[in-house]
Parts: C-alpha cells; sequence; structure tokens
C-alpha cells in the first residue's frame, strides 16, 4: 500500500513541477517549440519509415562502434596493469640494486681519495721549468 502511495506522490510532485515550470514564458516557448517539432518528426518518419529505420541503425551502429572502443580500452588498460604488476617487483629489485652499486661505488670513491691525499706531485727539474717557460 505505501509503494503505491510513494509512486502517486512523486507523479503529482513531477506533475506539480512541470506545471510550476511552465509558469515561466521562456520555458513555455521552448516546450512548445520541441513538441512542434516532435510532432513534425513523428508525421515525417510515420510516412517514410525507411528513413526512421536507417537513422536508427546509424544511431546503432554509433552506440556499438563506441562499445567496441570502450572495449578495447578497456582491454588495454587491463593489459598495462598486468604488465605494471608483473613489472613492479623487476622496477624494486633495480632500484634496490642500483642504491647499492651507488653506495659500494661511494666507498670506493672516498677509498681512492683518501689515497689521492697521501699523493704528493712529483717535482720535476729545473731545466724542465725553463724550457716551458721559454717556449
Amino acid at each position: 500500500m505505501k509503494e503505491s502511495m510513494l509512486v502517486k506522490g512523486i507523479l503529482f510532485g513531477a506533475v506539480a513541477g512541470a506545471g510550476i515550470s511552465l509558469l515561466d514564458r521562456t520555458t513555455r516557448e521552448d516546450v512548445k517549440y520541441r513538441l512542434n517539432n516532435l510532432s513534425s518528426d513523428i508525421k515525417y518518419y510515420s510516412q517514410n519509415r525507411e528513413d526512421f529505420k536507417l537513422k536508427l541503425q546509424e544511431k546503432a551502429d554509433k552506440i556499438q562502434s563506441v562499445y567496441n572502443q570502450f572495449s578495447r580500452d578497456a582491454q588495454y588498460l587491463s593489459g598495462k596493469v598486468d604488465e605494471l604488476k608483473t613489472l613492479s617487483p623487476q622496477v624494486k629489485t633495480l632500484v634496490t640494486d642500483t642504491k647499492e652499486a651507488f653506495v659500494h661505488s661511494k666507498e670506493e670513491y672516498k677509498t681512492i681519495v683518501k689515497e689521492d691525499e697521501e699523493f704528493t706531485m712529483p717535482v720535476l727539474p729545473e731545466h724542465v721549468y725553463e724550457e716551458k717557460n721559454s717556449l
């Protein structure tokens, strides 16, 4: 019983809302214009059913095309997600290995720099300095 009251209330509200919205002049003119177009379309397509069938087929083809494109895009994205899932552990391992290599290299560089600090330039004999300055 309550369901029937709910449906009746919704229908009454819709009718009341439509009636109130028609108090606006521009809304009334727009509704009148659309109803005239609709009635002329109904008259035309009732006399030209092949055009109506063609129009429906075009719409169906467009919807099918959009569906096919969406389906292909969904499959592509799904494949990329699966690919990302398989690559993630590999990428993580690669990043970890790279980090470890840099840490190891850093220690090696510190050792090399320490060895260079102990290294002193050899002193060239004076005649080598004189030859360079005369050129």
